[in-house]
């Protein structure tokens, strides 16, 4: 299935590169790896992540050994990814 990304994950994807370009450049092979394998992993199983409490229809996917989680719904026809959420601000879409 085709992965999306938002609008609404724009600023995230930004500070997503950022942290790893400036702020822990140690760690921005593996992060880069990591999400590239999470995608392949969603596009073949798009429920893999569990289902938001707060948001009907949302799935959060934590990225491992890492501080972000994707944030996204499933269509008929992809994967929309709504946010890159940085899980270290708390929780997401509030306010």
């Amino acid at each position: 299935m085709k992965i999306v990304y938002l609008p609404s994950a724009a600023r995230d994807i930004a500070w997503f590169r950022y942290y790893y370009r400036s702020v822990f450049p140690e760690g921005s092979k593996n992060a880069r790896e990591t999400m590239k394998a999470i995608q392949k992993l969603l596009a073949a199983n798009p429920y893999v992540g569990h289902r938001s409490v707060a948001h009907p229809g949302v799935l959060e996917f934590h990225i491992r050994k890492t501080p972000f989680s994707l944030i996204y719904r499933v269509t008929e026809t992809q994967i929309e990814v709504l946010r890159v959420w940085d899980t270290r601000q708390g929780g997401w879409g509030k306010g």
